[in-house]
C-alpha cells in the first residue's frame, strides 16, 4: 500500500488531538508521515501558561508518533489571511506536499476552530496557484481535505475506526494536564469539567453508528468520486 503524508492543523495546541488523535495513531502506525500544525499558541486560554501548553503538545505529539509539530504565530482569537503567518502556511504546504489536509469543521462553539478550517482551505488553494506572489518554494495540489470536529456533534460524512488507538488517543489529551485537569490553580471551564469523557462518549457514539467500537467522524469539502458502486460492511 503507498505511504501518505498527511498534514493536521489546529487553531490552538489539543485541537488536533481531540478531533482526530485517534485516527493520526492509526496512520502513524501503519508508517503513514503524519504532521501537525498549530497556528496560535493559545495565548488566551483561561488555565496554563504558552509554555507549558507548548510542552505538553510536544509530548502528545511524541505519544502519537508523529514526524514532526509545527507551531505558527498566528494570534490567539486574530486568525486571518492578513497575517504574515499565512504565507507560512502556505509554504508549509508546500514544503510537506501533504496527500491529505485535516482542519476544523466551522462549525463549533469556538470561533478560531471554523475560521481556521476556513483560513487552511483559502491556503491550500493558494499553495496551488504557480505564480502566488512572494513564495519560493514550487506549488503543490493537495488532493483531499478533510474536517474534523473539535467540540462539535455533527453528522460525519464518514468515520474512521480508532477502536485500537482511543487509549493512545486518551494518553495524548491527558498530556493538556494544563486544560483538562483542574487543580488549585485552575478557573473552571468546559474543559476542566469531564471534557475528555464526552470526547469518548462522542467516539464511542460514531463507533456504534459505524458499527465498531469507537470511530472519528469528519466531513469532506466535496463529495467523494468512486468508478463503480463502492461496498459497505455489513
Amino acid at each position: 500500500m503507498t505511504k501518505r503524508t498527511i498534514l493536521a492543523i489546529g487553531a490552538h495546541p489539543d485541537d488536533v488531538e481531540i478531533g482526530m488523535g485517534g485516527t493520526i495513531a492509526s496512520h502513524t502506525a501503519a508508517r503513514d508521515t503524519v504532521y501537525i500544525c498549530n497556528l496560535t499558541k493559545a495565548e488566551l486560554s483561561s488555565n496554563g501558561t504558552v509554555e507549558k501548553r507548548q510542552n505538553e503538545a510536544s509530548d502528545a505529539a511524541a505519544i502519537l508518533q508523529v514526524a514532526k509539530r509545527y507551531q505558527l504565530s498566528f494570534p490567539d482569537r486574530g486568525l486571518s489571511k492578513d497575517h504574515t503567518d499565512y504565507r507560512a502556511l502556505i509554504q508549509l504546504i508546500r514544503e510537506l506536499k501533504p496527500d491529505v489536509i485535516f482542519a476544523p469543521y466551522e462549525i463549533d462553539r469556538h470561533p478560531d476552530h471554523g475560521q481556521c478550517g476556513q483560513l487552511v482551505r483559502e491556503a491550500l488553494f493558494d499553495a496551488g496557484i504557480r505564480r502566488y506572489p512572494d513564495i519560493e518554494v514550487p506549488a503543490h495540489k493537495t488532493p483531499s481535505f478533510y474536517y474534523y470536529f473539535v467540540n462539535g456533534f455533527h453528522q460525519p460524512d464518514f468515520y474512521v475506526d480508532i477502536s485500537r488507538w482511543q487509549t493512545d488517543k486518551e494518553k495524548a489529551l491527558l498530556c493538556y494536564q494544563s486544560q483538562f485537569v483542574k487543580d488549585k490553580n485552575s478557573v473552571e471551564t468546559p474543559l476542566t469539567n469531564g471534557y475528555i469523557e464526552r470526547v469518548r462518549s462522542r467516539d464511542m457514539l460514531f463507533g456504534r453508528e459505524a458499527g465498531v467500537q469507537a470511530a472519528e467522524g469528519f466531513k469532506v469539502d466535496a463529495p467523494f468520486v468512486f468508478s463503480s458502486i463502492p461496498q459497505r460492511r455489513s
